[in-house]
């Protein structure tokens, strides 16, 4: 179930075909995901309520053609990675990884295998991939290291167009957002001519602050009718806690947008994040990354072999980046909103639950502020 399908319609823009980062053109989604076991914590045993998610930038050799790209930190108690090249050279090269904190290592490497992999022995070849986390651990055995190489193939193998499955699975299997059961979720703006899309790694926040489209959602439901994890996880003798969740956001458009317009557009994410509720926590690490197709063919090999001296570009002028702008927030805080209402009741590691927010009770809520068909 997704927002639309409940009569809750964020903004004032329209979603692309799928509602999806898929609805930029090239841009695919997959997703490898690891749940079993139940009962109390056995560190390497499990239960295991984890995964990897990738997305596939465009329908070339992603791992040798790079595009323009920018990325943003609200709160940096977080890893994405790669970023200090994005920054420099201003492209990403590559597919990205989202997984949970203590993965994030097998997934870099498995991604560099990947690529390469998919060249011949003998090529020169480097690679710095892009992978962020959020923390699982409320739900999984963390320290088990259940993320293995042969899952992000898997990912990679399935990465596909269309429709992306979202909530409780790949990277965002056992993620906690606002108290309640959180995970992937994904939407996508038309601005104009072009099209941008979001996906989201969403496992931050507060219950008290929960807002969709405007409507104080987490202050009408209470402990006492939806108990929190984090009590569960506070029972259980640990100091984390719902200040300390982070949130992973992926911008995808096929504008044709310069290094530090992607930025620009990184930086938006962080707004539909704060309309849902956020403040960015000490604790929290808020990492977003936004990546444009628009121009192609920018450097050949990264510009390790490329006889080109120069290229030639387009660029979205300011005084038309308004709206891809408001379709990035827009997307953003439909993303979390479908990240929430995809996710099903969880149980996870020692009988830490984290319960789905209850789609007839949202939806009567919104309708009583109005915010509902």
């Amino acid at each position: 179930m997704r927002a639309r399908e409940l009569g809750i319609r964020i903004g004032r823009m329209e979603p692309g075909d799928h509602n999806a980062i898929t609805d930029v053109a090239g841009v695919r989604v997959g997703h490898t995901t690891l749940t079993r076991g139940d009962g109390p914590l056995r560190v390497g045993e499990g239960p295991v309520r984890t995964g990897v998610t990738v997305i596939v930038p465009h329908d070339g050799d992603v791992w040798t053609e790079p595009v323009f790209a920018g990325a943003h930190r609200l709160n940096g108690n977080g890893e994405l990675t790669g970023l200090e090249w994005v920054r420099e050279s201003g492209m990403l090269a590559g597919a990205v990884g989202i997984t949970n904190t203590h993965s994030v290592g097998v997934v870099h490497d498995a991604l560099i295998a990947a690529a390469t992999k998919s060249h011949g022995p003998n090529e020169a070849f480097w690679s710095l991939p892009v992978v962020g986390e959020t923390y699982d651990g409320a739900l999984n055995d963390i320290n088990g290291f259940h993320v293995r190489p042969e899952h992000v193939v898997a990912a990679l193998d399935v990465a596909a167009a269309g429709p992306v499955a979202e909530g409780s699975v790949g990277g965002g299997t056992g993620m906690i957002c606002h108290e309640f059961k959180g995970g992937i979720g994904t939407a996508s703006r038309h601005a104009g001519e072009w099209t941008v899309g979001v996906l989201v790694q969403a496992n931050y926040g507060t219950r008290e602050l929960l807002r969709i489209d405007g409507v104080p959602v987490g202050m009408a439901i209470g402990r006492d009718e939806v108990a929190s994890p984090w009590d569960q996880v506070e029972a259980l003798g640990s100091r984390a806690g719902p200040e300390g969740g982070s949130i992973i956001g992926i911008v995808a458009t096929d504008a044709p947008l310069l290094a530090h317009q992607c930025a620009r557009l990184a930086q938006r994410v962080g707004m539909g994040v704060a309309r849902m509720g956020s403040y960015a926590s000490h604790g929290s690490g808020d990492l977003f990354l936004a990546f444009a197709t628009g121009n192609r063919g920018l450097s050949h090999r990264a510009g390790e072999d490329d006889p080109r001296s120069t290229v030639e570009l387009r660029m979205v002028v300011d005084e038309k980046i308004n709206p891809l702008f408001e379709a990035t927030v827009e997307a953003t805080e439909e993303a979390i909103v479908n990240a929430l209402l995809a996710a099903t009741t969880m149980t996870g590691r020692d009988g830490v639950t984290a319960h789905a927010l209850d789609h007839e009770l949202l939806v009567a809520l919104m309708r009583a502020h109005g915010r509902a068909s």
